[in-house]
């Protein structure tokens, strides 16, 4: 599996392998899972401007905190437990990509949202989802570009 002619990260290519072969109802009962396994928004982040992390696109009030700690990515997010799509979401690729290097997140398919949410006609929510994917790679970006702006 590749995108753009790059590897697709490992724990991603995991969430898709899994997900390509669950029926629709095994699908629910995975992003339940998922969902829960979201934590809860660090404390650090609580007092900060919500609506500069705010992901706009989505209907659903979402924000999500880009962390960089050694070189390495972290994401947090602010997400209304009733929205557990969106939590399943977020938890799934926080925990395949957190504590990687920026550019890892660069590498998820264009069209991951679609190859894990296909299944259950989520294609309203699509814009919304892809969003929060989108978002995550303009944060990856930005510190991929700190990163070479401070190397000597």
């Amino acid at each position: 599996m590749s995108t753009e002619g790059t590897e697709i990260p490992p724990g991603i290519q995991k969430i898709l392998r899994r997900f390509a072969t669950l029926t629709p109802d095994l699908t629910r009962q995975a992003l339940v899972q998922y969902a829960n396994k979201l934590p809860p928004l660090p404390e650090r982040f609580q007092g900060l401007d919500r609506s500069d992390y705010a992901v706009h696109e989505c209907q659903t009030p979402v924000a999500i905190y880009p962390e960089v700690v050694d070189g390495k990515m972290y994401y947090y997010a602010d997400v209304p437990q009733g929205a557990p799509t969106i939590r399943a979401l977020l938890a799934m690729i926080f925990e395949a990509v957190n504590g990687q290097p920026p550019e890892t997140v660069s590498r998820i398919p264009a069209d991951f949202v679609r190859q894990v949410m296909d299944k259950l006609g989520l294609g309203t929510r699509e814009i919304g989802l892809n969003a929060m994917v989108e978002r995550l790679r303009r944060a990856a970006r930005s510190a991929e570009g700190q990163a070479a702006s401070s190397s000597p």
